[in-house]
């Protein structure tokens, strides 16, 4: 019954976080997340990218709730990236856990050197790293010919160069300290295709390529590096793109969409110890819809 709750608590509180529950249950959500921890992540330092919003923001209350301190990081464009960001902070903050964040885009390696540095400024030492910044929100389905090659390259640049220049900008620590944690964002779509987006499920099977090129790389420094490939998911991103109430869940042998915990779930269990001889390894969540 203690865990079942505890899965109730962790749900209500994500979804709150993400937007989809009103704002009147933040406090008691928070506050059940405290009664909750299991510290898995005790005294881990984790960095999470693209994580103003949506999955990043999960991926950060998650490992936060688990006891790892966090640094945030996201790009800059507008108000409300900056505002979102500083509310993933506050939200980790009001559980009573440590967070910051810093302003910076994945494409740049100066801002990925920057964000590294600031994070061993702040805790230390780096233990892990989420590589979850990706161009997906406000991409338009259409013919692989009419992409414009702007567009394209906009698209591989953050979801692929990104992943390599973060992972490169954490390398040096990991590599010194002996141990790392490294999760890329995925996606079941570049295992099955998608229809008018051949640029970002290109983009996705570089990542799935990446991490196994870097699996061998990283291992002898006992650095593990792994993916996580989500299928469609309940999100903002995911509402901005379709009617995800008329997502079609038949094919789905667990008859329902994704939601943010489920994958929130795997990302955690690849950061934690309890994964410490898995390594090159892409975990499709998508309650089987593709199964290989």
């Amino acid at each position: 019954m203690g865990c079942g709750c505890r899965n109730i608590e962790t749900h209500s509180a994500l979804r709150i976080a993400l937007g989809v529950l009103p704002l009147c249950a933040l406090l008691s959500a928070l506050c059940a997340y405290g009664r909750s921890l299991n510290m898995r992540l005790k005294d881990r330092v984790a960095i999470v990218t693209g994580g103003a919003r949506g999955l990043g923001r999960a991926f950060a209350l998650r490992l936060a709730q688990e006891g790892a301190r966090v640094m945030v990081m996201n790009i800059v464009l507008n108000d409300k990236d900056l505002e979102d960001m500083k509310e993933t902070v506050r939200l980790i903050m009001d559980m009573g856990a440590d967070a910051q964040f810093f302003e910076g885009d994945v494409t740049s390696e100066q801002d990925c050197r920057a964000m590294a540095e600031k994070t061993i400024g702040s805790f230390g030492k780096i233990d892990i790293l989420i590589n979850n910044a990706a161009i997906y929100d406000g991409l338009v389905r259409k013919p692989f010919d009419e992409i414009s090659i702007d567009e394209w390259d906009r698209v591989m640049g953050v979801n692929v160069k990104g992943a390599f220049l973060a992972t490169r900008a954490v390398f040096p620590v990991m590599k010194q300290q002996e141990y790392g944690k490294i999760v890329n964002l995925c996606s079941e779509t570049a295992f099955t295709g998608s229809h008018g987006f051949a640029h970002y499920v290109s983009s996705k099977g570089g990542v799935l390529a990446l991490t196994r090129a870097l699996a061998v790389e990283l291992g002898p420094y006992n650095i593990c590096i792994n993916a996580v490939a989500p299928g469609f998911t309940d999100t903002e991103a995911s509402r901005s793109l379709a009617d995800v109430d008329k997502y079609d869940t038949t094919k789905t042998p667990l008859n329902r969409m994704g939601t943010p915990e489920d994958i929130t779930g795997a990302a955690l269990f690849l950061a934690s110890p309890e994964s410490d001889f898995i390594t090159g390894q892409t975990l499709v969540v998508d309650g089987g819809r593709y199964m290989h």
